[in-house]
């Protein structure tokens, strides 16, 4: 099943994503697709769209605190051209690309309270699915958060006690792609100080060493 915007398949989220549209008309409002780089190597799996963030602006982690931290450590490694992920007037930075490097979320729509129920998030899994399956052999995948790192395991068949998170946890999958867990570079992590962005380079470095050791294996190849 390819991804559409159209999507209604979850009645919740479709319900309350239309009220969402009654009360701000100007926002997206609708199932976010991914953003970022066609051919990545790298792709980060987050939870859902927060209500202010990429409901509003239609990209994923674009308009929310969440997104300032990642697209600035993005920036930092080389991920992105730029560390603003909104422009001047407060809407998705049209300049922005990301090199390498796409985005998605376990759930493409907004959740009521910002907590998808077990079912959407198993119903959404197919569109994961088909993302990662368009990911080169090696890839890099990072999951923020648990809910993101159970959706990668059932998107690829894999058992959940196989493979436990933990901040800076790092999984070779049998399909020879590495994992990465990381914390949700959410406002209430870094608040409550569970993340602060040390921790969160140390994971984006361990990504970018891993993507750097491949391509020089290729280069010798």
């Amino acid at each position: 099943m390819n991804f559409s915007t159209s999507c209604i398949l979850c009645p919740r989220l479709s319900t309350f994503l239309c009220e969402v549209r009654q009360a701000h008309p100007d926002y997206h409002a609708k199932p976010v697709p991914s953003f970022g780089d066609a051919d990545a190597r790298f792709l980060i799996v987050g939870l859902a769209p927060g209500m202010h963030g990429a409901n509003r602006t239609g990209r994923p982690f674009t308009g929310d605190f969440a997104g300032s931290l990642l697209y600035s450590t993005l920036h930092s490694f080389g991920f992105s051209n730029s560390a603003e992920p909104l422009d001047a007037a407060g809407r998705a930075n049209a300049e922005l690309e990301l090199h390498d490097c796409r985005i998605t979320n376990a759930v493409r729509c907004l959740p009521p309270q910002n907590k998808p129920e077990p079912s959407e998030v198993k119903q959404c899994n197919v569109y994961l699915a088909n993302e990662i399956a368009s990911l080169p052999k090696n890839a890099a995948v990072l999951a923020l958060g648990t809910v993101a790192h159970l959706a990668v395991l059932r998107a690829l068949g894999l058992k959940a006690k196989d493979y436990s998170f933990g901040h800076g946890a790092e999984h070779r999958l049998p399909n020879g792609m590495m994992m990465y867990d990381s914390y949700h570079c959410s406002r209430y992590n870094t608040q409550t100080k569970r993340l602060n962005e040390t921790m969160f380079h140390a994971v984006f470095s361990s990504v970018s060493n891993y993507l750097g050791k491949l391509s020089e294996n290729e280069t010798i190849i």
